[in-house]
């Protein structure tokens, strides 16, 4: 019988599901209403070595007026020889109110569990001040900056962390062609112990109005680490990912 215990099947699973929900009428980039999109990356090896990956990411955004709420879940998970060498899973949420058409002020909240980082977990809570620095056909930067409160948990002590930080955030998308878009994604959440700082870049090429292939590259770093661990992870993938509408 499979065991859907393991962390891999766990995500396909997850996957699958999200791919077999039904489809939502379309909506436009700024219209009201729901939108969805799932991706998922598999590597299986076999022989001389046994290896298998798997990363996923299920986003779903509703808009309704001046509001506008974003939810994301994100795994990846890897085994070698038998071994894990990779378990993270990440959850993200955030409500923002437009204010106008350019400031808006937002509520984030972020989840993230790493069996291989410094920290068994990092989970934090921010508001923000947002500003579209620009929105055009082809070019969209949003910033922000706002106060926050962050708990953790060191691995190897197992001492608690929680003290208050200051959140910046970039969010840039390039639409290059029809099917062609470029993004990049900076996140710094400073505090007086720790800073930690991501950033996606990540380039999507459409295969049709519903799929489209995307590669990505995500840095992550903890200014404050055990001694041994080493302060930046990089993940590169290579993902399908399925839009639940074409907004």
């Amino acid at each position: 019988m499979t065991d859907l215990r393991s962390p891999l099947q766990a995500l396909l699973a997850l996957t699958a599901f999200m791919f077999a929900l039904p489809t939502y009428a379309d909506q436009g980039e700024d219209e009201d209403g729901f939108s969805a999109r799932g991706e998922l990356g598999l590597v299986v090896n076999r022989g001389n070595s046994d290896s298998e990956s798997a990363n996923t990411r299920l986003e779903g955004i509703y808009t309704q007026g001046s509001w506008s709420n974003e939810s994301e879940a994100v795994g990846v998970y890897s085994r070698d020889s038998g071994r894990t060498s990779a378990s993270r899973f990440t959850l993200g949420n955030r409500t923002d109110y437009s204010i106008d058409d350019n400031t808006y002020v937002a509520g984030v909240l972020r989840y993230d569990r790493d069996r291989f980082s410094s920290f068994r977990y990092q989970g934090s809570a921010s508001a923000a001040y947002g500003y579209r620095v620009f929105r055009t056909d082809r070019h969209r930067l949003r910033a922000e900056i706002g106060p926050g409160y962050r708990i953790s948990e060191a691995r190897d002590t197992g001492e608690s962390d929680n003290r208050f930080i200051v959140r910046t955030f970039l969010d840039y998308r390039w639409t290059i062609s029809e099917s062609t878009e470029l993004t990049n994604r900076f996140l710094v959440e400073s505090g007086k112990q720790n800073t930690f700082a991501e950033n996606g870049l990540a380039l999507s090429v459409a295969i049709n109005t519903r799929v489209s292939l995307k590669t990505g590259l995500t840095v992550r770093h903890n200014t404050d680490v055990e001694p041994g661990r080493k302060k930046t992870d990089t993940l590169t993938t290579i993902n399908l990912v399925y839009r639940f509408t074409d907004r």
